[in-house]
Formats: structure tokens, sequence, C-alpha cells
């Protein structure tokens, strides 16, 4: 049998991205293993399921790299969020992910003619059963040293929903990975901490309104860029004062993306946007629940991309 599936990106975090009948129309997890796996044409950070709701426009699940499943994937949403807006004609749809249904939306481009498209991070909890996370009999940790993580970097820990662990550095954490690599790997693998795992992002302040952040990202390792981390960094970045505009432009190694951080009436509203590029279409053949790619249609939309890279880089460059 064969299947047709389109290969997409949001800020370098990719996917291969498919309309799916029902939840087990395919044993979905093998088969994201496999197109996941480099040799394979490059590979993907996952699969993005488009799935029909009773409940909202369409349905999103995401299959990471090694399998397991995130409960949301900002970079990931975005791109189902212009599939389903051009299918349905619509510039605004509302998507159902595991823990909430999340409004999205087409935004004028963020850079030169990216197609680019908002989307709604919620829920928002600093509850450490919330991740989960366990460190001593603390409820929360925010913006705090913890010796058993280092002794110099504060973290926060908060899930959006997908758990994440978010340390504000010095550059030199930045240009030299080796400390985040060793502590996210710990705390994915078996530990006292995280139980299951958790997303740890190094967030560089640059200025007011600029971040940098790179993130280990859970299930997959380090990536170009998680579009929850960004977020969550976003947020923290703002609450703790290393930022001051409500829009906060993040740089990653993926690209750049702009979060809007809003407070209304003591509860935290979170939008991520960003490009949701599409690089091109793929036909697969599934045989013994093997897949063998059949015909690959690449296309013109990443010659763009290039350009906001290359824009990224001599910014970053500028800054680190």
């Amino acid at each position: 049998m064969n299947i047709q599936l389109t290969k997409v990106h949001g800020s370098g975090n990719t996917f291969y991205l498919y309309e799916a009948l029902y939840d087990e129309q395919f044993n979905f997890v093998n088969i994201t293993k496999q197109l996941c796996q480099p040799s394979n044409d490059g590979g993907a950070d996952g699969l993005l399921m488009v799935l029909p709701s009773s409940v909202a426009d369409a349905k999103m699940r995401v299959i990471n790299a090694d399998g397991s499943e995130a409960s949301m994937c900002g970079n990931g949403l975005r791109c189902v969020a212009r599939y389903v807006c051009e299918k349905l004609n619509v510039n605004e749809a509302v998507i159902e992910t595991m823990h909430a249904c999340l409004k999205v939306k087409r935004e004028e481009s963020i850079f030169e003619q990216l197609p680019t498209y908002s989307v709604e991070i919620s829920p928002i909890s600093f509850e450490l059963s919330s991740l989960p996370m366990k460190v001593d009999n603390r409820q929360q940790l925010r913006h705090e040293i913890i010796p058993a993580f280092s002794e110099e970097i504060p973290f926060t820990a908060i899930s959006v929903p997908n758990p994440h662990l978010i340390g504000i550095v010095d550059k030199k954490y930045i240009e030299d990975t080796t400390h985040q690599q060793q502590l996210a790997a710990y705390l994915n693998s078996e530990n006292e901490y995280c139980p299951d795992g958790v997303n740890v992002s190094y967030v560089q302040p640059l200025s007011p309104e600029e971040i940098f952040v790179r993130t280990y990202e859970r299930g997959v390792g380090f990536t170009n860029a998680c579009g929850t981390a960004m977020t969550a960094s976003a947020l923290i970045a703002s609450i703790e004062g290393f930022v001051t505009n409500s829009k906060v432009t993040v740089y990653n190694p993926g690209g750049f993306v702009q979060c809007e951080v809003s407070n209304n009436d003591g509860i935290w509203e979170l939008a991520l946007i960003g490009n949701a590029t599409v690089l091109g279409e793929y036909e697969f053949e599934i045989k013994d629940e093997k897949i063998q790619l059949v015909h690959f249609q690449p296309a013109e939309e990443q010659i763009q991309y290039e350009k906001c890279k290359l824009f990224v880089k001599d910014k970053i460059e500028s800054f680190l």
C-alpha cells in the first residue's frame, strides 16, 4: 500500500505530516521510527498526524522520532495550522491537541514571503506535579539554583503542557553545549527528578526584546528548535525581567520566531509566531510494516527559508 506524506518544518524543526482517517489506521509508531532515520532522506524530528475532531476543525497528534508521543509541539502545530487553514480556505482555525483546543491563524510574514502562522500555547503550569518533577519537597521551581543541576545556573520548571526546565545562562554555556548535554541526558534517563524526562533549554538574553534558545528535546535530543520551549523561555525571560517587550524575538539554531507574552488578570497568555514551510511531497510504499520511498517532489519554499537562516546566522554572530 502507498501513502502520501508532506515534509514540513517550523524553525528547522522537521516533520512528516499525514492526514489519517483514524488513530490506528497504521502502526504509526513503527512508521515514524523509520521515517525519522537520518538515512531516510535526512530523517525528521517526528510525525504530525492530522485527524478528524468532534470538538475542533482538526486534531493533531505528535509522534517523536523515538516513537514516544508529545502532548504538544508549537513548531509542528504551525505546520498543521497551515495545512488545515489551506484545506478549509480559512485564515483562522481551532486544533485539538492532547490537553487543549488551541486557536491558530495566518499572520503577516516575519521574514520576506515566508508563510507564517501564530498558534496559542496552553495550558501553562508552574506546579512541579504537572511535569512531573520532584525536587526536595518543593511545589514549584522558579529561577532557582539547584546544586545537583548546576552551582550557577538558575532554573525554572514549567509545563506548557510539555515539560520544560529552563535555565538562564551566560554566553559560555551557549558556546559550549557540554553541560547542557550532560544534564539533559541525565534527566532523560533513569533519575530521581524527572520520571518521564524533560525538555532542557538554555537561554541567553540578548537585548530587552531578544533571546537565544538551545533545546535538548525529550525523545529527540538537541533540535534546531522546539516551539513550546521557545515560548516558555520567552515567558521566563519576561517574568524575570531579562526582556521587557511583550513580543519577544527568539533566535535558535534553526531560525527565529516571535513569542507574544501577555498577562490577563493574573493569567499568562502565550502565542508562538513563525514559519510553516513545506519541504516536499513524498510517496512511500508500506509492505510488511517496512517503508520504502517511491517518489519525492521537492518544494521551492526552502530557498526562501535559507535566506532567513543566513539572516539569523549573521544576527547571532553579532551577539555571540
